[in-house]
């Protein structure tokens, strides 16, 4: 069995990379470097795919900062802090960002034979992002199903796997907690800083996440605040 992970190096991508881990696929991580300000998530991607002797771990440059509009991409916006409980989409929204990852996923799924595509899409305790959704998810399967060789032509069905849709924070914590998942190795800070913030909402929603589970987040912050 093959599955290709979509790695940011994050919490909630490491801990959908421990599922497919544990269900016994032979691993293809793919990871995104579209000029984000906290790239450094790279440099996580890269260690907890060694932590897992991944042999192969691709890395695709699309340089989404050229399209703007996010305050992940654009210097000129200020990453928000405190706006955790706003309704409104946040400015940390990247355009299409996961309809574009799935897609370099779907090919490179087909290219190693993968009949798995494993994202960590989160519908609960996540910033209001639309490629997050349910219903996001079901619609691109019916694409992927009509849209490659692999399902038109040789009937293999490339089904995209997303194991902590309905978890929230506190249960995905637990859940890599129980798959040892390399923890430590993560970062989640949308500034990017060598030490995470602990001030961004990405930080804020995955120190509650730790905090009610329980559970001691192993990470450095400038600011801590459970």
């Amino acid at each position: 069995m093959k599955a290709v992970v979509l790695l940011s190096g994050g919490l909630d991508s490491t801990v959908c990379m421990a599922v497919a881990h544990s269900e016994g696929y032979e691993i293809f991580p793919i990871s995104f470097n579209y000029n984000q300000r906290h790239d450094r998530e790279l440099e996580s991607a890269r260690k907890v795919a060694e932590h897992y002797k991944i042999p192969k771990h691709i890395v695709i440059r699309t340089n989404m900062d050229a399209i703007g509009g996010s305050a992940l991409t654009d210097e000129e916006m200020a990453v928000p802090t405190g706006q955790v409980d706003q309704e409104e989409i946040p400015i940390t929204y990247v355009p299409a960002r996961n309809l574009i990852f799935l897609s370099y996923a779907l090919g490179y799924a087909e290219v190693t034979g993968a009949d798995r595509i494993f994202i960590g899409v989160n519908a609960l305790d996540y910033s209001g992002y639309p490629d997050c959704r349910p219903e996001f998810i079901e619609l691109f399967q019916q694409v992927a199903d009509y849209s490659t060789k692999a399902g038109v032509q040789d009937h293999r069905k490339i089904t995209i796997e997303t194991p902590l849709l309905h978890l929230t924070k506190k249960d995905i914590v637990l859940l890599g907690e129980k798959l040892k998942a390399p923890l430590e190795l993560t970062t989640s800070c949308y500034n990017g800083g060598e030490v995470a913030c602990g001030e961004c909402d990405s930080c804020l929603l995955r120190l509650k996440g730790f905090a009610d589970a329980g559970v001691k987040d192993p990470i450095l912050y400038e600011t801590r605040s459970e």
